[in-house]
């Protein structure tokens, strides 16, 4: 995960923008191990099946970093620019989501993206996520779309 931090085309989207030292994703990695033992959820390595190739990440986090949307639960991916477009992100994302609704419980889930991220919102609509509102996050002024898709909406949809 270290070289996907540091590549500054991914990270673009990602917090404030700036790219992650290898110490600072060691740490990131420690905090998710912890969230999936607080929250009993957490972030899923992504790989891929022929190779198992580490692609990135998916999963399920509680968003801290903007408030006003608490107590929710977002879904999130991070890939490595060499799989972009290729529909990993979709595909890891759904299984994350049926966790998240099937084996968590949840009754709502957030995805939030940097205003201007069209690839990320093209992977929440086809994920049934539906646009919410517009805010900008507290810590560092980006203007971000929060998605949501609801546990009633997340069964009606049709299964692949």
């Amino acid at each position: 995960m270290a070289a996907v931090n540091a590549d500054p085309d991914v990270m673009r989207w990602i917090g404030d923008g700036r790219v992650q030292t290898p110490e600072e994703t060691r740490r990131a990695v420690e905090r998710i191990e912890r969230t999936w033992d607080t929250e009993g959820f957490g972030l899923f390595a992504v790989e891929l099946r022929e190779t198992g190739e580490l692609a990135g990440f998916t999963g399920l986090a509680v968003p801290l970093f903007l408030p006003e949307v608490l107590p929710a639960v977002e879904i999130g991916w991070r890939l490595g620019r060499s799989f972009w477009g290729r529909g990993i992100a979709t595909e890891a994302a759904t299984a994350a989501l049926r966790f998240g609704f099937e084996a968590c419980g949840r009754d709502r889930i957030i995805s939030i993206a940097r205003i201007g991220n069209t690839a990320s919102e093209r992977v929440m609509a086809k994920l049934g996520l539906r646009p919410e509102r517009e805010t900008t996050v507290p810590g560092n002024g980006t203007a971000v779309r929060v998605h949501e898709l609801t546990r009633a909406d997340y069964l009606a949809r049709p299964r692949p």
